[in-house]
């Protein structure tokens, strides 16, 4: 299991609006495509730099492609990251801060300690 790769997941889909939109229309393909064609690219590299070890596991892949964030933040995927990416897919389907506090009541099962979120 990887929180970087998670978190990196979470990260760069976040920052593209196109990406938003492919993965709240199309998880299953965006993650698919996502762990193809970007898992391995280096974050700031300039051109196309590699490695070729990053794959996310069976279960972070399912709970990617079911949007899953409860299971997301048990894997070690920061909280934040989560959050402002799901805002940013579901929030217009409810009314003013109904998704946030669906979200936090989601996760309100867990108690501290909480799942370690540095990478």
């Amino acid at each position: 299991m990887s929180k970087y790769l998670l978190n990196k997941f979470l990260f760069t889909v976040d920052r593209d609006p196109e990406l938003v939109e492919r993965y709240r229309t199309d998880p299953v393909g965006l993650v698919d495509w996502w762990e193809a064609e970007m898992a391995n690219r280096i974050l700031g590299a300039i051109g196309d730099e590699r490695s070729t070890w990053l794959a996310f596991t069976e279960e972070e892949r399912q709970a990617l492609r079911t949007h899953d964030h409860v299971a997301l933040f048990g894997m070690g995927a920061h909280p934040f990251l989560t959050l402002t990416l799901f805002i940013a897919m579901f929030e217009r389907d409810h009314g003013p801060m109904e998704y946030q506090q669906a979200y936090g009541a989601a996760l309100a099962h867990l108690s501290l300690p909480y799942p370690d979120i540095a990478t």
